[in-house]
């Protein structure tokens, strides 16, 4: 009986840590990573002290929802630096990095802040952003990167990008990629106008 016990709270405190992961990641990829704690917890339907035994700061809460991210972050990246061509692995790194970002505002936060961060975060944050820069460089050698563009340009393309509102993830989705067409003509050392992407409607206020 004590060992069936034990198993059921154990089992109660697993359902319990992925009911707040499940709830944060809806909270902070709509509204961003300043939704409080207290409010994760009602909308979990637990209480404060709950998420606390599971998470002992709102850094650590952050770093595990954003885990699955940071990852496919990861993985686009590394897709970008195998392609043959530097252009085409740049340009595929800008548009998923938007993309995601576009769905995501709390990530897209967390990815591009100065924000206090759990440290394995933030190490694999930053190993991501000094790949981008390997990209950059190799680009840059090959003739289609304008000699100028230096990695901030990128963090404040994604940080405007991040203030797309849509009335669906799909339109967002939609409208990041126009901005994304935007910003690699103008990222190009000999820019070459094509079509863009169709144009999505977007509220003018909010």
């Amino acid at each position: 009986m004590t060992a069936q016990v034990g198993t059921k709270l154990r089992s109660d405190a697993r359902d319990n840590r992925e009911r707040i992961l499940a709830v944060a990641r809806l909270a902070f990829a709509a509204d961003g990573i300043d939704v409080p704690i207290r409010e994760i917890a009602r909308r979990a339907g637990l209480g404060v002290a709950t998420v606390y035994r599971h998470f002992q700061t709102k850094e650590e809460l952050l770093a595990d929802a954003f885990a699955e991210q940071l990852e496919l972050c990861s993985s686009v990246v590394e897709q970008g630096l195998a392609a043959d061509d530097p252009w085409d692995g740049f340009s595929l790194v800008i548009e998923k990095l938007m993309e995601m970002h576009a769905l995501d505002r709390g990530f897209a936060r967390a990815f591009t802040s100065h924000l206090p961060l759990v440290e394995d975060f933030a190490l694999e944050r930053n190993q991501s952003l000094r790949l981008i820069q390997e990209l950059v460089r190799r680009t840059k050698d090959a003739g289609y990167l304008r000699e100028d563009f230096v990695l901030e340009d990128l963090v404040l393309a994604l940080m405007a990008n991040e203030g797309i509102r849509a009335e669906s993830p799909q339109l967002r989705v939609a409208a990041s990629r126009r901005f994304a067409a935007f910003m690699l003509q103008s990222f190009q050392a000999n820019p070459v106008a094509t079509p863009l992407p169709p144009a999505v409607r977007l509220p003018l206020s909010r």
